[in-house]
């Protein structure tokens, strides 16, 4: 037998996946889905100007990508208003986060997060030997002067605070981040997500510098942007925090096609508007929906809508599987109380309707088993 020395860390670490694809679930079931509703994709699709950029981009694909991002960066930093140098472009937020952690948290290291929020962001800090403390959700909203508490209690090196909140949808105006983050204690980076922040109104923006020492911000084109099979987003910051990620991170992995794509997707803003409009539709939809079916749609600043069914986590359960028996990919929040609700992906109206019929379907079936 092959003696393989990784480190006990890893040997500790169970081989898991933070989500399970729904990929898997069709080759499980033999079958696919009728509606992809479960993975805040935007179904509605990409730029048509950047669809062509990743076409054109295609042929040159015998090429590494610029590994500085070096067009994008600067088309981020008009748009945004900062310095190029306060931007890192990487592999999604998904692959930024494994990057950051990789840059603070060595073993025993204490993190902060909610209890129930973004599941990967625990994934690479269990990775790293990182020691997680949660909070609850206050009304299924995360809960930042709760987080900074904890914080300060238990010298924490990072806080994840997600602002729109994945799973529940809910968000906190900029003003009152703005407000708690007086109370961060010195040494305590807040990781700012703001993967869903196109989706948000006004208010959720947060108006501090870009460059401030206290905050990174990631940002994605994955949602609103519609190209989450691209993988790539970015992450805004203070450029010397912003610089150590060269130190670390993976300089080919946002590839050429994707880099293109982005650049031509940030500046096609018309598009992203009429998104932002179809988006808004759907969750009207999707409440709507709730509403006739007797259940309690939770307001949204994102991409997809919490659906409270009105029971608790193992009624929530056995509505998404009876959902999926009826073709439609749904997920749900993994930890209680707001694992009383079902997850629906905004989409086009023809998914929608799909989830329209399956609903009082998967209801009536459980309703005459109870």
């Amino acid at each position: 037998m092959t003696l393989r020395r990784q480190p006990n860390l890893i040997q500790s670490l169970p081989s898991t996946v933070p989500f399970v694809g729904p990929e898997t679930l069709e080759r499980q079931a033999g079958r696919a889905f009728d509606a992809r509703l479960g993975a805040n994709e935007n179904g509605f699709g990409a730029s048509p100007k950047a669809l062509k950029a990743i076409r054109d981009a295609a042929s040159e694909s015998w090429k590494y990508g610029d590994p500085t991002s070096f067009e994008l960066k600067q088309a981020l930093s008009q748009h945004l208003g900062c310095g190029p140098e306060n931007l890192v472009v990487g592999e999604g937020i998904d692959g930024l986060l494994g990057y950051l952690v990789r840059l603070f948290i060595e073993q025993g290291d204490r993190v902060v997060t909610s209890d129930g929020a973004y599941p990967t962001f625990n994934y690479h800090v269990a990775g790293f030997g990182g020691v997680l403390h949660k909070v609850p959700y206050a009304d299924d909203t995360e809960d930042l002067p709760a987080l900074i508490a904890k914080a300060c209690e238990v010298d924490a090196k990072l806080i994840y605070f997600a602002n729109p909140d994945n799973p529940m949808g809910s968000w906190s105006t900029g003003e009152k981040i703005q407000e708690a983050l007086a109370d961060l204690p010195d040494g305590t980076l807040l990781i700012l997500d703001e993967a869903y922040i196109e989706c948000a109104p006004e208010a959720a923006h947060l108006d501090v510098a870009w460059d401030d020492p206290r905050i990174i911000r990631f940002r994605t084109f994955s949602k609103a942007y519609g190209m989450a099979g691209a993988r790539i987003g970015y992450g805004v910051g203070a450029a010397d925090l912003i610089q150590s990620f060269d130190k670390i991170r993976n300089h080919f992995g946002v590839n050429l096609i994707a880099q293109a794509g982005a650049l031509a997707a940030l500046q096609d803003q018309d598009w992203l508007a009429q998104i932002q409009e179809q988006i808004a539709t759907s969750r009207t939809d999707i409440a709507r929906i709730a509403k006739d079916n007797g259940l309690v749609a939770l307001p949204s600043a994102t991409n997809f809508v919490a659906i409270d069914c009105g029971k608790d986590g193992d009624f929530a359960r056995a509505v998404l599987a009876e959902l999926g028996e009826l073709g439609i990919f749904a997920r749900m929040p993994g930890v209680s109380p707001q694992d009383r609700c079902i997850r629906i992906s905004c989409g086009p109206a023809s998914d929608i309707a799909k989830f329209e019929q399956a609903l009082p379907k998967a209801l009536h079936k459980l309703s005459t088993q109870s």
